[in-house]
């Protein structure tokens, strides 16, 4: 019982902060107001704004520190898009 919750929770998580790094990069977002409830609404949206991004700043934090992950610049990505580099 408990497990099936944790597991749960955790997807529930992942799934959130998964939603936020794609809110981040690209801007998109779910569109809350299809959700017919007001209530269930503002859980979703609270949910998302906290845990989402709370998890995906902590995700960010601890690949920062890696020594296993470097950055890229930007501006790398780019020219690597485009082919010229």
């Amino acid at each position: 019982m408990f497990g099936s919750l944790f597991r749960l929770a955790v997807d529930a998580l992942l799934f959130s902060a998964f939603l936020a790094g794609i809110k981040r990069t690209t801007g998109l977002t779910l569109a809350l107001s299809q959700v017919p409830n007001k209530d269930i609404r503002q859980l979703l949206q609270t949910y998302l704004e906290f845990a989402g991004e709370y998890a995906f700043d902590f995700a960010v934090v601890v690949f920062g520190v890696s020594p296993l992950v470097v950055r890229r610049s930007n501006l790398l990505i780019l020219f690597a898009a485009l082919q010229l580099i």
